[in-house]
């Protein structure tokens, strides 16, 4: 059976993908049909047909989904900010478990092994301290908001569900600004336009506001009327231009340039103080990074006579909280702007039994180890979605600390490395906990203990 482009078939959703998508068959062909749920029937016009699978469009829910609900957005379904709001948040969590634990089985081999249910949230909503709206016009008007999953189309929306309430008042004042003063918005197609995207930074614990106007250029001649256009909204305590004039789809130039304030807002976890920058790594869901933070320093029990090393380190965020039981943190970064962030935030609360090194852990790791004698006692990773760097999980088996404790944003990854570390019977997976850090995305975090095969 050849199934094409335009074809129209009803079918029954048995799974989601990777991207929260409903996943049919037909006849043993793979459908992937967004905004689809489990045990639904419903009919789909294919809209791209490969070889072995295809892509599906609803035309028709035939029989709804018990976890289907109505989304609060009026624009859910078309941005791709959000992928799950039209399904119940419970059945979303459950959703998440499923997703770890069959990475967990299908990608890592393991037998057996138990994911426990995730950490969600009471109020699943207005979570994100951090926004990028990309700046486009169509031929009558400016265009702020998310991208359409898939594409580059700018779906307007100055009210996202799942950001902050004021951010909404942001968006318009900038919007009315490049209005009054007219000022072209970037078009990606041409490399011409001047405004490309407004970045939105929010200390939920302080409720210091940065905002962040990424331009196409080197210069910004309206710095003052901007200024002068949002400095009196409540809590703007930074104003910023980056200058990125790269014909590509990374948001942020090297260049920041701070007009108003400072060029940093400050936010809490638990009861430490951290200073964030444009450029910087913050978990963008505050009260639930608490529960994940808490969680990784739960499964490192540490009694206070233990050295960590915390690969991947960021701004110092995990550190730092693991500092204040451990005798001693040693964190690694390859970026160094990161690494002066992490000093910054080590002395703004009086750690000193933190050191933090710039470069790739597996590189600075083994110096720490044979020019400076350190034994880590707990090794803590927190890489990007890719995963860890193969040649450092080499070294954790290599050096054997007593303790890993892995935080993941990609359990497909995660599951990967895993099987790695557990390869040689040095280690197993005691502990996996999911938390869900980005409630109606199908992104999911998981904390994950591991420790030595006792022989």
């Amino acid at each position: 059976m050849t199934i094409k482009k335009n074809d129209i078939y009803t079918i029954k959703i048995t799974d989601l993908g990777t991207q929260g998508e409903g996943i049919g068959k037909i006849d043993g062909y793979t459908l992937f049909v967004k905004n689809a749920l489990p045990l639904e029937e419903v009919k789909v016009i294919v809209v791209k047909a490969n070889k072995n699978y295809g892509y599906g469009k609803i035309i028709e829910v035939i029989t709804p989904s018990p976890y289907r609900t109505k989304p609060l957005c009026p624009v859910a379904g078309r941005c791709g900010g959000c992928t799950l709001q039209h399904m119940t948040y419970e059945s979303q969590l459950k959703a998440k478990q499923n997703k770890v634990y069959q990475n967990l089985v299908r990608i890592g081999d393991f037998k057996n092994i138990d994911v426990e249910p995730v950490i969600g949230m009471d109020h699943p909503y207005n979570y994100r301290n951090k926004a990028q709206y990309p700046v486009g016009c169509d031929k009558n008007s400016i265009l702020i908001g998310f991208y359409s999953i898939g594409s580059h189309k700018i779906i307007n929306n100055d009210d996202c569900l799942i950001g902050s309430p004021k951010n909404k008042t942001i968006l318009q004042a900038v919007r009315k600004f490049m209005e009054t003063n007219n000022i072209p918005a970037y078009n990606e197609e041409t490399g011409k336009g001047l405004v490309r995207h407004i970045l939105v930074k929010e200390g939920y614990y302080t409720n210091e506001i940065m905002v962040c106007l990424v331009v196409n250029s080197n210069n910004f001649k309206y710095k003052n009327k901007f200024v002068d256009s949002i400095k009196n909204i409540e809590n703007i305590s930074s104003i910023v231009i980056n200058y990125n004039t790269k014909r590509s789809n990374v948001i942020l130039g090297e260049k920041c340039e701070p007009l108003y304030g400072n060029d940093y807002i400050t936010d809490m976890i638990g009861n430490l103080k951290f200073i964030i920058s444009p450029l910087s790594f913050f978990q963008v869901n505050p009260r639930q990074t608490y529960k994940l933070y808490s969680k990784a320093l739960e499964f490192a029990d540490l009694k206070g006579n233990e050295t960590v090393i915390d690969a991947y380190c960021g701004i110092g965020t995990i550190s730092l909280f693991l500092a204040q039981k451990a005798k001693y943190v040693y964190g690694v970064e390859i970026v160094p702007q990161a690494i002066e962030n992490a000093k910054e935030n080590a002395k703004l609360n009086n750690i000193k039994n933190a050191e933090f090194f710039t470069g790739k852990s597996e590189a600075i790791v083994p110096e720490l180890c044979q020019k400076r004698g350190v034994t880590p006692d707990v090794m803590v990773v927190d890489p990007p979605r890719k995963g860890c760097d193969e040649s450092l999980l080499k070294l954790m088996l290599d050096i054997k600390p007593q303790k890993i404790v892995y935080v993941s944003c990609d359990s497909a990854t995660l599951a990967r490395d895993l099987k790695i570390l557990c390869s040689q019977n040095i280690y197993k997976v005691d502990k996996v906990q999911p938390v869900d850090m980005f409630p109606h995305t199908y992104h999911v975090e998981t904390v994950v203990l591991m420790s030595k095969v006792d022989k």
